[in-house]
């Protein structure tokens, strides 16, 4: 039996992840310009907020915070159906309750609360977010390809992420994936990720990187929040900017060296803590993490808190140490 999947208790944010099954079918442009508009509809359906993401050839990654669970009037859900179905399938549903409403017996009472429960139930859930964009895709696939069968590799991996600096290093390490990956030189420059969304003009991906980046206070206008996002993303602007190839190099040399490296080298290469920590952030906050799921550890197992322990410059905490292979260098 696998184990539950360690959430926080609402109003939390998430980094998630998810791989292709190898094989032939891996995603062009048109396969992710899909995934992105699925992403966003079920965004709508389910009432969280994409924060960024980043979509490969082979897998994809999303930030996204998920609100404490409220309830949902029948307008609100009206209107959350049509963004992920359609507006006659809503006004069917708006028609069937509205029905069962004037009936007023108990067994229309009944029906008419299966029918919210069967569309809640599905809203405010990190969980349900991400099955429902990866059923939603995968039809669109097979039905593209003319397959059969499930697309994704096993469940998807998630680290429950601590708002602030923790958060908006994760937004970066995310909108960075295709600089890590060699497929371009500059985030901006990568159409299929949050930053790259938000620089061609998206007001939803702006809001976005907004709030990952707010442990400071969220700045007003998106001069102000690129601005500082542009900092994380270039280094804090010291130096040669880590796109380089003498930069890249630096790091390189590093990595296979066993040494140290800033923060900035370090969201240049792949780091295992961000997939595979399970939880991100400070001492105190993974700490809170470990105490509330001590269940999902070993009995042994006595504190939370593990320090990333090849970055010299940043005081990020994870739940698990990953001593193998914990940082790879960019291609």
């Amino acid at each position: 039996m696998r184990k539950a999947r360690i959430k926080g208790e609402g109003g939390d944010c998430y980094h998630c992840m998810n791989r292709m099954l190898d094989g032939p079918f891996v995603m062009g442009d048109e396969e992710k310009a899909f995934l992105r508009e699925t992403l966003r509809s079920c965004e709508g359906f389910c009432g969280v907020r994409v924060l960024t993401y980043a979509l490969m050839r082979d897998h994809f990654h999303v930030l996204v915070e998920v609100p404490p669970r409220r309830g949902v009037s029948d307008g609100d859900l009206l209107r959350r159906l049509e963004t992920l179905y359609s507006k006659g399938f809503a006004a069917e549903i708006g028609g069937r309750l509205q029905s069962l409403e004037e009936q007023n017996t108990a067994a229309s009472r009944r029906e008419a609360e299966e029918i919210r429960a069967r569309f809640a139930g599905r809203m405010g859930d990190v969980s349900q977010f991400m099955k429902t964009m990866k059923q939603r895709f995968t039809q669109w696939f097979n039905r593209e390809h003319r397959r059969r069968g499930t697309l994704w590799e096993q469940r998807f991996k998630s680290v429950l992420v601590e708002r602030g600096p923790a958060l908006a290093v994760m937004a970066a390490y995310i909108d960075l994936n295709a600089v890590r990956a060699g497929v371009v030189r500059d985030p901006g420059d990568y159409p299929f990720c949050g930053y790259g969304e938000a620089r061609a003009g998206s007001g939803r991906a702006r809001q976005g990187l907004a709030v990952a980046i707010a442990g400071a206070g969220s700045p007003a206008t998106w001069s102000a929040t690129h601005r500082r996002y542009r900092s994380l993303l270039d280094a804090g602007g010291k130096g040669k900017r880590p796109h380089s190839d003498t930069a890249r190099e630096a790091v390189r040399v590093a990595v296979e060296s066993g040494g140290k490296l800033s923060l900035a080298q370090a969201l240049h290469c792949r780091v295992r803590h961000f997939s595979d920590g399970v939880a991100l952030g400070s001492r105190d906050f993974v700490e809170s993490v470990f105490e509330k799921n001590r269940g999902f550890f070993g009995s042994r197992r006595k504190t939370g808190a593990r320090r990333i322990r090849r970055l010299d410059d940043a005081e990020l905490f994870t739940a698990r140490d990953l001593r193998r292979d914990p940082l790879t260098a960019p291609k």
